[in-house]
C-alpha cells in the first residue's frame, strides 16, 4: 500500500501520492542529538522467507545498493548516516533535499536514530513542479524530513510489534509487519536494517506525509 505524499499548506493537492523531503535549520525535537532505543530482550527475526537475520540488511531494493564502496553496505556502516547516504545512489535525491534543508549537520551528529529513507523512485512519484516548490520550502523541508527519523535504533522486531514511534517532528509513525513485508504507514520497506555509524536505516518506497499542523 503506498502512502500518501505530505500535504503542503497551498501544495496538498498534489503531494497526496507521496513525499519526503528534508528540511531546513532542524526544529526543537530535531536539535538534539537522539538518545538510542533499548535493545529488544532477545533477537527478532525478519520473515523466513527472507532467509536473513536481523544483523543483516534485507529487502528486494538491497540489490540496487552498490555492492563495494562508500555506497556499499559496508562503506555505509562506516559512515554517519547523512555521509553514508550521499555515496548510496539509491537516496541522491534525499540527500539533495537534506543538503538544501541544512540537516546534514543534525542527522550527523546524531547519537542514535532510526531513519526511515524514501528512494529516488518514491520522490519520483511526485510531480516535478510540486517537489521543486516543496524543496524550496526550508520550513516544510524541515517537518517532513524529521517525521521519517525517530531516536533510538529500532531492529525489525521491534518494528514488527507494530508499537507507535515519535518522530523527531514531534507526530507518530506507525511500523508494521504485514506478511513478509514490513512497512512504516503503509510506506514498504524496501530495504531494511541497513547500518550507519550512528543510525538504522530503512529505504521505503513512499514519501511519508506528516499530520497537518
Amino acid at each position: 500500500m503506498k502512502y500518501r505524499l505530505l500535504a503542503t499548506s497551498g501544495l496538498a493537492a498534489c503531494l497526496a501520492l507521496t513525499a519526503a523531503a528534508c528540511s531546513s535549520s532542524p526544529s526543537s525535537s530535531a536539535s538534539s542529538p537522539a538518545t538510542s532505543a533499548p535493545a529488544s530482550s532477545a533477537p527478532a527475526s525478519v520473515p523466513a522467507s527472507s532467509g536473513v537475520t536481523t544483523a543483516s540488511d534485507f529487502g528486494p531494493g538491497c540489490a540496487s545498493v552498490p555492492k563495494t564502496g562508500a555506497g556499499s553496505f559496508t562503506g555505509m556502516a562506516a559512515a554517519r548516516v547523512a555521509t553514508a547516504a550521499s555515496a548510496n545512489p539509491v537516496l541522491s535525491t534525499l540527500v539533495t533535499a537534506v543538503k538544501k534543508a541544512g540537516l546534514v549537520d543534525t542527522l550527523n551528529s546524531a547519537l542514535g536514530i532510526t531513519v526511515f529513507a524514501p528512494d529516488n523512485a518514491a520522490f519520483a512519484k511526485i510531480p516535478a513542479a510540486t517537489l521543486s516548490k516543496v524543496l524550496a520550502d526550508k520550513a516544510e523541508l524541515t517537518k517532513i524530513l524529521t517525521y521519517h527519523a525517530v531516536a533510538g535504533r529500532y531492529t525489525p522486531g521491534q518494528l514488527a510489534a507494530g508499537t507507535p514511534l515519535k518522530t523527531l517532528e514531534g507526530a507518530t509513525v506507525a511500523p508494521a509487519l504485514m506478511g513478509s513485508t514490513y512497512e512504516v504507514n503503509s510506506a514498504d520497506v524496501v530495504c531494511g536494517n541497513v547500518q550507519t555509524a550512528n543510525a538504522t536505516v530503512y529505504i521505503i518506497n513512499t514519501v511519508l506525509t506528516p499530520p497537518s499542523s
